[in-house]
């Protein structure tokens, strides 16, 4: 009866300079590095047989060890989404079946969960920042969160935060735009909280609770000068299509139809007309 052949043998393991990593020698040659952990899970003694498969096996859990290893240094100190770790483990070069089996062990670690990064991330940006959900959201779509893990963190950020936090932000726009007319600062101070974010129906709220007020002085100088520049520009018309023309640039400009009308009031009568 033919002996049975024998299998690879392990005849030496050996630590390496970095911690937690071994190298494995297979009859006397070395065969592979692996971690601490995958020793462990597949409980490697010197005298073990190895066969192909189980080989195999174990330098499929050193890839994903490895790779484990490169997402929690990502991960330090930082909550990350799923894509982020994706795709920083995609430019280290890590096959995409080891990324995947790598998330799975990070999920199964509650080390990443989209829902509560969405939460967080929220969170954070209603504290620290100027940026309304529409925003936020587009921000979290970026990280590659998925709309129901996004819904349940702008669920941190209610509406009437939302306005609280609009108020100050409008004051800020009101006063970068305090040289600008009553109607066209408001209108500034719109579109500055569109463009950060906020819905219409909380838009119209933060307005309604902001209290406006431009400085007479600084409207009365730029009205004046608005003024004299359209009226000069329309000096090739008739006097009366040149009132016109001037009262709906600067009516559009967003001045006082009263203030308009005393200023041309005031022309005509310079003029003797």
């Amino acid at each position: 009866m033919a002996e049975k052949e024998s299998l690879p043998k392990i005849t030496k393991i050996t630590t390496q300079k970095r911690k937690g990593r071994y190298n494995v020698f297979i009859d006397d040659h070395y065969a592979f590095p692996i971690s601490e952990d995958v020793m462990i899970k597949f409980r490697i003694f010197k005298g073990m047989e190895i066969d192909k498969k189980l080989r195999a096996e174990i330098l499929a859990a050193d890839d994903v060890s490895k790779a484990y290893s490169k997402a929690l240094a990502f991960l330090s100190g930082h909550l990350r989404t799923e894509h982020e770790i994706e795709q920083k483990l995609k430019e280290k070069e890590i096959p995409e079946p080891t990324i995947q089996a790598t998330l799975v062990r990070l999920r199964d670690l509650n080390l990443v969960d989209d829902e509560q990064y969405a939460e967080s991330y929220v969170r954070t940006m209603a504290r620290t920042s100027d940026k309304g959900p529409i925003v936020i959201r587009r921000n979290l779509r970026q990280k590659g969160v998925l709309e129901n893990d996004i819904d349940q963190g702008l669920a941190e950020y209610p509406d009437e935060d939302q306005v609280q936090n609009g108020i100050e932000i409008a004051k800020k726009l009101a006063h970068h735009y305090q040289r600008e007319p009553l109607t066209k600062m408001k209108q500034k101070v719109r579109q500055g909280l569109m463009t950060k974010g906020f819905s219409g129906d909380v838009i119209s709220q933060i307005l309604e609770q902001t209290h406006f007020e431009a400085d007479p002085e600084l409207e009365n100088e730029k009205l004046n000068a608005e003024f004299a520049k359209v009226w000069r520009r329309n000096r090739r018309y008739v006097f009366s299509q040149r009132k016109m023309r001037t009262k709906r640039t600067l009516y559009g400009k967003g001045f006082s139809i009263d203030a308009i009308n005393v200023l041309l009031e005031q022309q005509t009568d310079s003029e003797g007309i």
